[in-house]
Protein backbone atom coordinates (compact mmCIF):
# COMPACT_ATOMS: atom_id res chain seq x y z
CA UNK A 1 0.00 0.00 0.00
CA UNK A 2 1.78 3.37 -0.65
CA UNK A 3 2.06 5.90 1.57
CA UNK A 4 0.05 8.17 0.09
CA UNK A 5 -2.48 9.31 3.24
CA UNK A 6 -4.80 7.52 5.21
CA UNK A 7 -5.81 5.09 2.21
CA UNK A 8 -9.89 3.37 2.97
CA UNK A 9 -10.06 0.25 2.92
CA UNK A 10 -13.05 -1.79 1.52
CA UNK A 11 -15.42 -2.64 4.07
CA UNK A 12 -17.96 -5.52 2.74
CA UNK A 13 -21.32 -5.02 3.95
CA UNK A 14 -23.29 -7.63 5.96
CA UNK A 15 -25.85 -9.54 4.31
CA UNK A 16 -29.28 -8.34 5.50
CA UNK A 17 -31.82 -10.48 7.46
CA UNK A 18 -34.66 -9.74 9.29
CA UNK A 19 -35.71 -6.24 9.73
CA UNK A 20 -32.69 -4.77 7.42
CA UNK A 21 -34.36 -6.09 4.60
CA UNK A 22 -37.12 -3.70 4.88
CA UNK A 23 -35.06 -0.63 4.37
CA UNK A 24 -35.99 0.55 0.97
CA UNK A 25 -32.94 3.30 0.87
CA UNK A 26 -29.94 2.74 -2.34
CA UNK A 27 -28.54 -0.33 -2.71
CA UNK A 28 -25.40 -1.20 -1.54
CA UNK A 29 -22.71 -0.11 -3.60
CA UNK A 30 -24.63 2.55 -5.27
CA UNK A 31 -23.78 5.38 -3.41
CA UNK A 32 -25.50 8.17 -5.69
CA UNK A 33 -23.39 11.63 -5.80
CA UNK A 34 -24.42 15.57 -6.03
CA UNK A 35 -22.61 18.09 -6.78
CA UNK A 36 -23.35 21.69 -6.18
CA UNK A 37 -21.73 25.05 -7.99
CA UNK A 38 -22.27 27.86 -7.44
CA UNK A 39 -21.27 30.87 -10.19
CA UNK A 40 -20.26 34.39 -8.34
CA UNK A 41 -21.91 35.44 -11.45
CA UNK A 42 -21.23 39.44 -10.30
CA UNK A 43 -20.37 41.41 -7.58
CA UNK A 44 -21.83 41.37 -4.33
CA UNK A 45 -24.10 44.68 -2.25
CA UNK A 46 -22.56 45.40 1.29
CA UNK A 47 -26.38 44.57 2.42
CA UNK A 48 -25.69 40.50 0.47
CA UNK A 49 -22.26 40.25 2.15
CA UNK A 50 -24.13 41.29 6.01
CA UNK A 51 -26.94 38.87 5.38
CA UNK A 52 -24.45 35.66 4.38
CA UNK A 53 -22.50 36.78 7.54
CA UNK A 54 -25.58 36.27 10.02
CA UNK A 55 -25.83 33.11 8.15
CA UNK A 56 -22.90 32.17 9.05
CA UNK A 57 -22.81 33.06 12.12
CA UNK A 58 -25.85 31.54 13.29
CA UNK A 59 -25.55 28.39 11.72
CA UNK A 60 -22.24 27.73 10.88
CA UNK A 61 -19.85 26.81 14.18
CA UNK A 62 -16.94 24.78 12.34
CA UNK A 63 -15.69 27.83 10.66
CA UNK A 64 -15.25 30.99 11.53
CA UNK A 65 -15.35 34.18 9.19
CA UNK A 66 -13.44 37.17 9.92
CA UNK A 67 -16.15 40.30 8.94
CA UNK A 68 -14.57 42.25 5.99
CA UNK A 69 -16.55 43.42 3.33
CA UNK A 70 -14.10 44.43 1.30
CA UNK A 71 -12.10 40.98 1.33
CA UNK A 72 -13.92 39.54 -1.72
CA UNK A 73 -12.27 36.12 -0.46
CA UNK A 74 -14.38 36.15 2.72
CA UNK A 75 -17.06 36.20 0.65
CA UNK A 76 -16.39 33.24 -1.24
CA UNK A 77 -15.92 31.54 1.66
CA UNK A 78 -19.43 32.10 2.99
CA UNK A 79 -21.21 31.28 -0.35
CA UNK A 80 -19.64 28.25 -0.05
CA UNK A 81 -20.05 27.38 3.59
CA UNK A 82 -23.66 28.09 3.03
CA UNK A 83 -23.91 24.91 0.35
CA UNK A 84 -24.64 22.64 2.82
CA UNK A 85 -27.57 24.32 4.63
CA UNK A 86 -29.32 25.01 0.79
CA UNK A 87 -28.32 21.51 0.30
CA UNK A 88 -30.22 20.32 3.74
CA UNK A 89 -32.62 22.67 2.86
CA UNK A 90 -33.28 21.07 -0.33
CA UNK A 91 -33.78 17.43 1.72
CA UNK A 92 -36.75 19.65 3.52
CA UNK A 93 -34.78 18.62 6.84
CA UNK A 94 -34.82 21.57 9.30
CA UNK A 95 -31.32 23.01 10.68
CA UNK A 96 -32.53 21.75 14.54
CA UNK A 97 -32.33 18.24 12.89
CA UNK A 98 -29.12 17.75 11.53
CA UNK A 99 -25.50 18.55 12.80
CA UNK A 100 -22.46 18.84 10.92
CA UNK A 101 -19.46 16.91 12.22
CA UNK A 102 -15.51 16.01 11.57
CA UNK A 103 -13.77 13.14 11.44
CA UNK A 104 -10.18 13.77 12.92
CA UNK A 105 -8.35 14.22 9.54
CA UNK A 106 -11.07 16.84 8.57
CA UNK A 107 -12.69 15.22 7.05
CA UNK A 108 -17.02 16.32 7.28
CA UNK A 109 -19.63 14.58 7.00
CA UNK A 110 -23.68 15.47 8.44
CA UNK A 111 -25.64 13.55 10.58
CA UNK A 112 -29.47 13.97 10.58
CA UNK A 113 -31.73 13.40 13.94
CA UNK A 114 -32.68 9.63 14.05
CA UNK A 115 -36.30 10.59 14.39
CA UNK A 116 -38.21 7.35 14.19
CA UNK A 117 -35.22 6.01 11.35
CA UNK A 118 -34.68 2.27 11.92
CA UNK A 119 -31.18 1.47 12.91
CA UNK A 120 -30.09 0.44 9.66
CA UNK A 121 -31.81 3.42 7.61
CA UNK A 122 -29.86 5.75 10.21
CA UNK A 123 -26.93 3.78 9.31
CA UNK A 124 -27.21 4.80 5.56
CA UNK A 125 -28.31 8.52 6.16
CA UNK A 126 -24.93 9.79 6.54
CA UNK A 127 -23.92 12.68 3.95
CA UNK A 128 -20.30 13.06 3.18
CA UNK A 129 -19.22 15.95 1.84
CA UNK A 130 -16.43 18.51 0.61
CA UNK A 131 -16.79 22.15 -0.09
CA UNK A 132 -14.20 24.53 -1.69
CA UNK A 133 -14.01 27.71 -3.65
CA UNK A 134 -11.50 29.05 -6.50
CA UNK A 135 -12.52 32.47 -8.81
CA UNK A 136 -15.81 32.78 -9.56
CA UNK A 137 -16.65 28.81 -8.43
CA UNK A 138 -17.72 27.77 -5.15
CA UNK A 139 -18.53 24.03 -5.59
CA UNK A 140 -19.98 21.48 -3.40
CA UNK A 141 -19.69 17.46 -3.52
CA UNK A 142 -21.55 14.84 -1.57
CA UNK A 143 -23.07 11.23 -1.12
CA UNK A 144 -25.28 9.39 1.32
CA UNK A 145 -24.49 5.84 2.51
CA UNK A 146 -22.52 4.89 6.07
CA UNK A 147 -20.15 7.51 7.93
CA UNK A 148 -17.10 4.88 6.91
CA UNK A 149 -17.62 5.18 3.12
CA UNK A 150 -18.91 8.81 2.13
CA UNK A 151 -16.54 10.43 4.17
CA UNK A 152 -14.01 9.18 1.28
CA UNK A 153 -15.13 12.17 -1.01
CA UNK A 154 -12.94 14.86 -2.46
CA UNK A 155 -13.65 17.58 -5.15
CA UNK A 156 -10.62 19.69 -7.17
CA UNK A 157 -11.20 22.67 -9.18
CA UNK A 158 -8.71 24.70 -11.59
CA UNK A 159 -9.53 27.71 -13.45
CA UNK A 160 -7.75 27.44 -16.96
CA UNK A 161 -5.51 29.95 -16.76
CA UNK A 162 -2.14 30.90 -16.40
CA UNK A 163 -0.80 32.53 -12.72
CA UNK A 164 0.34 35.56 -12.98
CA UNK A 165 -1.42 36.96 -16.19
CA UNK A 166 0.96 37.79 -18.36
CA UNK A 167 2.75 34.60 -18.17
CA UNK A 168 3.63 32.26 -21.27
CA UNK A 169 1.72 28.46 -20.98
CA UNK A 170 4.94 27.11 -21.33
CA UNK A 171 6.31 29.50 -18.82
CA UNK A 172 3.36 28.76 -16.80
CA UNK A 173 3.81 25.18 -16.67
CA UNK A 174 7.31 25.12 -15.97
CA UNK A 175 6.99 26.77 -12.47
CA UNK A 176 4.68 24.13 -11.38
CA UNK A 177 6.68 21.30 -12.77
CA UNK A 178 7.61 20.33 -9.32
CA UNK A 179 4.13 19.15 -8.81
CA UNK A 180 4.36 16.88 -12.00
CA UNK A 181 5.95 14.17 -13.16
CA UNK A 182 8.15 13.27 -16.08
CA UNK A 183 4.89 11.26 -17.34
CA UNK A 184 2.72 14.04 -16.73
CA UNK A 185 4.80 16.40 -18.12
CA UNK A 186 5.01 14.35 -21.47
CA UNK A 187 1.43 13.99 -21.25
CA UNK A 188 0.91 17.33 -21.31
CA UNK A 189 3.41 18.58 -24.19
CA UNK A 190 2.16 15.97 -26.44
CA UNK A 191 0.70 18.81 -27.93
CA UNK A 192 2.11 22.56 -29.32
CA UNK A 193 -1.31 23.94 -29.01
CA UNK A 194 -0.73 26.26 -25.60
CA UNK A 195 -4.64 25.94 -24.66
CA UNK A 196 -4.80 22.38 -24.73
CA UNK A 197 -1.51 21.75 -23.16
CA UNK A 198 -3.04 24.58 -20.38
CA UNK A 199 -6.22 22.57 -20.34
CA UNK A 200 -4.23 19.11 -19.78
CA UNK A 201 -2.42 20.50 -16.71
CA UNK A 202 -5.39 21.82 -15.13
CA UNK A 203 -7.16 18.58 -15.31
CA UNK A 204 -4.00 16.49 -14.04
CA UNK A 205 -3.58 19.36 -10.83
CA UNK A 206 -7.61 19.33 -10.39
CA UNK A 207 -7.36 15.20 -10.09
CA UNK A 208 -4.16 15.51 -7.80
CA UNK A 209 -6.26 18.19 -5.24
CA UNK A 210 -9.80 15.77 -5.44
CA UNK A 211 -7.59 13.08 -4.08
CA UNK A 212 -5.82 14.53 -1.55
CA UNK A 213 -9.26 16.35 -0.33
CA UNK A 214 -10.84 13.06 -0.54
CA UNK A 215 -8.19 11.21 2.20
CA UNK A 216 -8.45 14.37 4.24
CA UNK A 217 -4.17 15.14 3.98
CA UNK A 218 -2.95 18.14 5.58
CA UNK A 219 -1.87 20.89 3.38
CA UNK A 220 1.55 20.65 1.86
CA UNK A 221 1.21 16.57 0.22
CA UNK A 222 3.66 16.52 -2.28
CA UNK A 223 1.81 16.40 -5.75
CA UNK A 224 4.86 14.68 -7.34
CA UNK A 225 3.87 11.65 -5.53
CA UNK A 226 0.92 11.28 -7.76
CA UNK A 227 0.42 10.41 -11.47
CA UNK A 228 -2.64 10.41 -13.38
CA UNK A 229 -1.69 8.71 -16.75
CA UNK A 230 -4.73 10.54 -18.30
CA UNK A 231 -5.09 8.85 -21.94
CA UNK A 232 -4.57 5.43 -20.43
CA UNK A 233 -6.79 6.00 -16.77
CA UNK A 234 -4.18 4.93 -14.57
CA UNK A 235 -3.79 6.54 -11.13
CA UNK A 236 -0.58 5.88 -9.02
CA UNK A 237 0.88 6.84 -5.82
CA UNK A 238 4.35 6.12 -4.61
CA UNK A 239 5.14 4.01 -8.18
CA UNK A 240 1.81 1.91 -6.89
CA UNK A 241 -1.65 1.62 -8.34
CA UNK A 242 -4.52 3.67 -6.47
CA UNK A 243 -7.40 1.04 -6.74
CA UNK A 244 -11.10 1.15 -5.71
CA UNK A 245 -11.17 5.04 -6.58
CA UNK A 246 -13.78 6.49 -9.23
CA UNK A 247 -12.64 9.88 -10.57
CA UNK A 248 -15.13 12.50 -12.08
CA UNK A 249 -13.93 14.55 -14.31
CA UNK A 250 -16.16 17.13 -16.17
CA UNK A 251 -15.79 21.28 -17.53
CA UNK A 252 -17.85 24.33 -15.78
CA UNK A 253 -17.74 27.44 -18.10
CA UNK A 254 -18.76 30.38 -16.43
CA UNK A 255 -19.84 34.26 -17.76
CA UNK A 256 -19.30 36.28 -15.01
CA UNK A 257 -20.18 40.23 -14.73
CA UNK A 258 -17.15 42.95 -13.98
CA UNK A 259 -17.69 46.30 -13.73
CA UNK A 260 -18.85 46.92 -17.55
CA UNK A 261 -18.07 43.52 -18.84
CA UNK A 262 -18.91 40.45 -18.85
CA UNK A 263 -15.54 37.97 -18.67
CA UNK A 264 -16.02 34.19 -19.52
CA UNK A 265 -13.72 32.07 -17.28
CA UNK A 266 -13.53 28.04 -17.93
CA UNK A 267 -12.64 25.55 -14.62
CA UNK A 268 -11.56 21.61 -15.11
CA UNK A 269 -13.15 19.95 -12.07
CA UNK A 270 -13.10 16.48 -10.71
CA UNK A 271 -14.62 14.45 -7.85
CA UNK A 272 -12.60 11.52 -6.10
CA UNK A 273 -15.07 9.18 -4.16
CA UNK A 274 -13.41 5.82 -2.93
CA UNK A 275 -15.96 2.94 -3.72
CA UNK A 276 -13.59 0.20 -3.25
CA UNK A 277 -13.45 -1.31 -6.70
CA UNK A 278 -10.66 -3.66 -7.46
CA UNK A 279 -9.59 -0.78 -10.45
CA UNK A 280 -9.65 2.66 -10.38
CA UNK A 281 -12.11 4.24 -12.95
CA UNK A 282 -12.24 7.52 -15.07
CA UNK A 283 -15.42 8.91 -16.35
CA UNK A 284 -15.83 11.96 -18.79
CA UNK A 285 -18.91 14.49 -18.87
CA UNK A 286 -18.78 16.00 -22.25
CA UNK A 287 -22.87 16.06 -22.59
CA UNK A 288 -25.02 18.73 -20.52
CA UNK A 289 -27.54 16.55 -20.45
CA UNK A 290 -25.31 14.02 -18.01
CA UNK A 291 -24.06 16.48 -16.10
CA UNK A 292 -26.92 18.07 -15.36
CA UNK A 293 -28.20 14.60 -14.10
CA UNK A 294 -26.17 14.95 -10.48
CA UNK A 295 -24.94 18.79 -11.01
CA UNK A 296 -26.72 21.46 -9.80
CA UNK A 297 -25.73 24.95 -11.10
CA UNK A 298 -26.76 28.16 -9.12
CA UNK A 299 -25.61 31.79 -8.67
CA UNK A 300 -25.76 34.44 -6.47
CA UNK A 301 -29.58 35.72 -6.45
CA UNK A 302 -30.55 32.26 -6.53
CA UNK A 303 -28.80 31.85 -2.66
CA UNK A 304 -29.47 35.49 -1.87
CA UNK A 305 -32.90 34.92 -2.96
CA UNK A 306 -33.19 31.89 -0.19
CA UNK A 307 -31.44 33.27 3.11
CA UNK A 308 -34.13 33.75 4.94
CA UNK A 309 -35.54 30.11 4.75
CA UNK A 310 -31.52 28.30 5.69
CA UNK A 311 -32.28 28.76 9.34
CA UNK A 312 -35.53 27.34 9.35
Amino acid sequence: MPDVGPQPTPVPGAVPTGAQRQYRGPPPGSLPIICWQLSLNREYTKDEYDACYAICKTCVQHTKVNYNPRDSDTFRLMMTLMLPLLMMRHRRIPRMKWKDECTVNGKRWIEQAQDGMSAERFMHSMIGYHSMFEGSLCSMIMVQGVKHRVVNIGIGTKQVQVEPKGTSVSAYIESQAHKLTPLEMGIINQDSDDATRLRRFCMILALKQAYVKAIGHANGFDYARLEFNVPEEIAMGDSYPLTGWEFRIWKTRLAVARRDQIVHEEYECVCAFFRGTTNSKFIFYDSPDDLNKWVQFINIDQMVKVIPKLTA
